[in-house]
């Protein structure tokens, strides 16, 4: 395993500190963006963009090209370059995704123990918190056996991520109440949801109604997206996903995770959804 220099470790501290700054000064909830939906997966070059389209933080992911049995972020030269690079435009690093798990899935793939395992050192080394673990396509769970057997694996995943100090954050088609019972079979406060609006809106739940029965202490981060509609133009009823929200008592972020459409340009389409928000935000 290769190891994090203590210079790295320094800087992920010292960023941590500089997060938690802008946490207590911002709003309860902080809006930040997926790295990938800025169309820079893996990319040093989302957190300027991020800072300069005006977000509270970035969601990075590790990438999913295997080079010598890493992760295309498995690089103490990349961890430092990303902490620089918040550092310097002022945008934390809120939260991570290890996308290699749609490859390798956790329900039936041993791989991905490897990848949660080096995800969780990474997340820890970037000095935040919320470490999204993907469920979709042929790794999505779709049975109550393999939802136990995805609460088996977290079960032995978990010690490493309470010691690291981070929240592995299912994201997933399933409901609250089955994401409950994985979670309660991992037997770890450090197994939370992680709640995409879009995604259950489309899996027909009741979003709004999942929220309040979640509650605070049950969700780590949210994803906030109605594809292929502009927030609030489409089916996810962002004005009471928002007041629900603010009635838990959630304080955190919800990343952005909308669409391009076509003709259009990422600075201008996350312009238009992170301004729709903040204004339900004021209200």
């Amino acid at each position: 395993m290769q190891r994090i220099s203590r210079r790295t470790l320094l800087g992920a501290a010292a960023l941590a500190g500089f997060g938690g700054r802008m946490a207590r000064a911002a709003a309860p909830l902080s809006i930040g963006v997926t790295d990938w939906n800025l169309r820079l997966g893996a990319e040093p070059a989302a957190l300027p963009l991020a800072a300069q389209l005006g977000f509270d933080g970035v969601q990075l992911s590790f990438g999913r090209r295997i080079v010598d049995d890493k992760m295309p972020a498995d690089n103490p030269d990349t961890v430092a370059r990303w902490l620089r690079l918040s550092a310097e435009n002022h945008i934390p690093i809120d939260g991570t995704c290890v996308d290699r798990l749609h490859d390798n899935g956790l329900k039936n793939d041993k791989l991905a123990v490897k990848w949660v395992l080096d995800s969780t050192r990474l997340t820890h080394a970037l000095g935040t918190k919320a470490l999204l673990l993907p469920f979709f396509g042929a790794r999505a769970i779709t049975s109550e056996a393999e939802g136990m057997a995805v609460g088996d694996a977290l079960r032995d995943l978990a010690p490493e991520a309470e010691k690291a100090g981070v929240v592995l954050g299912l994201e997933d088609t399933i409901s609250a109440e089955f994401n409950v019972r994985i979670m309660e079979r991992s037997r770890s406060q450090n197994v939370q949801v992680y709640y995409d609006v879009g995604n259950s809106m489309q899996a027909g739940f009741d979003v709004v109604k999942e929220i309040r029965w979640l509650g605070k202490d049950r969700i780590c981060q949210f994803h906030f997206k109605d594809n292929p509609a502009y927030l609030g133009e489409g089916k996810v009823p962002m004005p009471q996903v928002v007041e629900a929200i603010r009635d838990i008592g959630f304080t955190g972020y919800a990343n952005l995770e909308t669409d391009t459409h076509a003709g259009a340009t990422v600075e201008a389409d996350m312009k238009k959804n992170l301004a729709y928000v903040r204004g339900l935000m004021k209200g």
